[in-house]
């Protein structure tokens, strides 16, 4: 489908909060809550810590190597400048998180070499899907954001926006783990709908394309979203929103077992697993605890 200017609904103000705006939800938040409402909460309103972990740790290194490689001239984006970008970027991501240093506390003496090869491994595999050499895209790691329904600020970080000689854009989000079953693919598909529907309300363009690279396994997923499907898209996330704002109301955030516990932070807080979650906060006078806990949403790579 070719992108066009919408013109049955107009765009929204694009990115500066309004000062009607009271709230704000990024996908990742908000999957949190589809996925497991009591994960939200501790996510968003507990704000308990969370542990790094190496494979979250390794997604980051990797975008944060591609989108260096594309500040090379396209003729220099070759594997192995990707590959001698790889240990300089870890260092600097330590140097800003110097957590990131503990995460290899206690393991066997090779363990970081091998967590740089296993994330150089990945960039071959972007390497078999893409061609850099023949790509400049217009926005890399870019925050974007817009309102809806008045008051509900959306925003989220796009790993690279395409943007084609007739204004056409392609939205592009790198997967580090491998090609998803149907429930881990309609997650990542959620995510992409947001930043669709946030370009489609502050610039008036409807992506043509949302691309998904899945670079261990080297496959590409692409799928073509409608204005029809944004609008009703838009309607789900304020919804859900409601949800949110009805639950922290009732303080009342239930856990929602599936197979994603196994990767959860917080068994011992959970129900499910015989725990018992904290007190619900008191919020302090003037906050609003509806409001995304995070001064920005999740860094690219970080929730993969």
């Amino acid at each position: 489908m070719t992108a066009e200017p919408v013109t049955s609904s107009p765009p929204s103000s694009p990115a500066r909060p309004t000062s009607t705006v009271r709230a704000s939800l990024s996908p990742s938040r908000a999957a949190d809550f589809k996925t497991c409402p009591l994960l939200y909460r501790f996510r968003s309103i507990d704000r308990l810590p969370e542990r790094t972990t190496v494979e979250q740790a390794r997604g980051t290194l990797v975008h944060a190597v591609l989108e260096r490689l594309f500040d090379l001239p396209a003729t220099g984006r070759t594997p192995e400048a990707a590959g001698d970008l790889v240990a300089p970027q870890w260092d600097r991501l330590v140097t800003e998180e110097p957590e990131l240093a503990e995460l290899f506390d206690g393991a066997d003496p090779a363990a970081p070499a091998e967590f740089l090869r296993s994330a150089a491994g990945l960039l071959e595999g972007y390497f078999a899907v893409e061609d850099p050499t023949r790509l400049e895209p217009a926005e890399r790691e870019s925050l974007i954001s817009a309102v809806v329904d008045d008051e509900l600020l959306i925003r989220g970080y796009l790993d690279r926006l395409d943007v084609a000689p007739d204004g056409a854009l392609r939205v592009v989000d790198y997967k580090t783990g491998g090609a998803p079953r149907e429930a881990f693919e309609a997650r990542a598909l959620f995510q992409l709908k947001f930043y669709a529907l946030v370009l489609w309300r502050t610039r008036g363009v409807v992506p043509r394309v949302l691309r998904l690279l899945y670079l261990r396994d080297a496959e590409v997923l692409d799928y073509t979203p409608d204005a029809d499907e944004l609008a009703r898209f838009e309607r789900t996330v304020v919804a859900l929103w409601r949800a949110i704002e009805q639950a922290t109301a009732r303080q009342d955030f239930r856990p929602r077992p599936s197979r994603l516990c196994d990767w959860c932070s917080h068994q011992a807080l959970c129900p499910t697993f015989g725990g018992t979650p904290p007190p619900f906060p008191v919020a302090a006078a003037g906050a609003d605890p509806l409001r995304d806990s995070r001064s920005a949403p999740v860094p690219p790579g970080a929730d993969e």
